[in-house]
């Protein structure tokens, strides 16, 4: 046992004893350090995960309010086109009716014309006959056959006004 006379011996020794006694809570503490590390990453992958569905919960629903105005806005188009639609059949019967009314009173106004025309021309027809008949009754009778022919007229109007 000459080995135990030794001091590199004992120097060995003492050394892997303090390596023995320095390695547990060293090799604790690294642990402990390493776990809590583990853990921190755990948490922020955690937390990545639930920003990540929180987005893809979010894109979600900006896309089904994008569908869904998408979707209203078409149907504001279609009303459109249909009230546009049916303001131009109200704008054509309109037109069709103003343009039956304009051309009856077109109408009208033609007959008025011609009726006041015939009028006028049966009229000026009576005066040149009465002149006629004035200028052939003054050539061609005399005085005393004027005044027969008045005579009788002024007897006979009594029997015409009734």
């Amino acid at each position: 046992m000459a080995f135990l006379q030794d001091p590199a011996f004992w120097v060995g020794l003492a050394f892997v004893f303090a390596i023995a006694l320095i390695y547990r809570p060293a090799a604790k503490a690294i642990t402990a350090s390493l776990d809590g590390r583990a853990q921190a990453i755990r948490t922020q992958i955690e937390e990545a995960r639930k920003l990540r569905e929180d987005a893809q919960a979010l894109l979600a629903e900006y896309q089904r309010k994008q569908r869904d105005a998408m979707a209203e806005a078409e149907k504001i188009i279609q009303q459109a086109k249909e009230d546009a639609g049916r303001l131009r059949t109200e704008a054509e019967a309109d037109l069709t009716r103003s343009i039956e009314r304009r051309k009856q009173q077109a109408l009208e106004r033609i007959a008025q014309t011609e009726a006041q025309a015939v009028a006028q021309v049966r009229d000026l027809a009576v005066d040149v006959a009465l002149k006629a008949a004035e200028g052939l009754m003054r050539d061609n009778l005399t005085p005393a056959q004027q005044q027969a022919m008045i005579d009788k007229a002024v007897a006979e109007l009594p029997k015409r006004l009734n």
